[in-house]
């Protein structure tokens, strides 16, 4: 396979996740924009559906507030998440258990070492707290087999960074367009 195929498969499989990711994300609601601010506590309100009051939970009554329909993640870091390692091929997204999980990925400047990313969003509230990076290191040794590399600890954290500082801009942007 050649580098512009390659390249083609990696931006295809990038943009693949971020519409299926951002597609269950896209209707923010006031409800979304709350639950940044406070920790979501059942006040007992339920919402009236033709199921009945609260209508049907798929996922059980956890911390996202049971409606089958909703992320089970902060929508912000979700998103935030999806346009930071948008670079990078997404082999998993569940939105409901708030993991997405990259494949291997190599630059072109540095085509001997490759990098993978597990990213855990940790709840329903917009915390510095509420996500999760772990990265994983790659390099080629000389007869052509990659290898267990090690990661710098601050790594992981300034991706974490990254997509926070994202999260909050889109939800600057949620509330100045309401």
């Amino acid at each position: 396979m050649s580098l512009r195929t390659g390249r083609r498969m990696l931006a295809a499989a990038a943009a693949a996740g971020l519409v299926l990711g951002t597609a269950a994300c896209s209707d923010f609601s006031g409800a979304d924009i709350e639950a940044t601010t406070h920790d979501q506590t059942d006040t007992g309100d339920k919402r009236e559906t033709i199921l009945g009051s609260g209508g049907i939970s798929l996922f059980g009554e956890g911390e996202s507030g049971g409606g089958g329909g909703a992320l089970g993640v902060n929508s912000f870091l979700w998103r935030a998440t999806l346009d930071t390692i948008a670079f990078m091929p997404v082999s998993t997204a569940d939105p409901f258990g708030g993991v997405i999980l990259t494949d291997w990925h190599s630059t072109e400047e540095a085509p001997n070492e490759r990098f993978k990313l597990n990213v855990y969003i940790l709840g329903r509230t917009l915390r510095a707290d509420g996500i999760r990076v772990a990265v994983f290191s790659q390099t080629k040794d000389a007869g052509g087999q990659w290898r267990d590399a090690a990661v710098p600890e601050q790594t992981g954290t300034k991706i974490e960074d990254a997509i926070l500082t994202r999260a909050r801009q889109l939800r600057r942007q949620t509330i100045n367009s309401k």
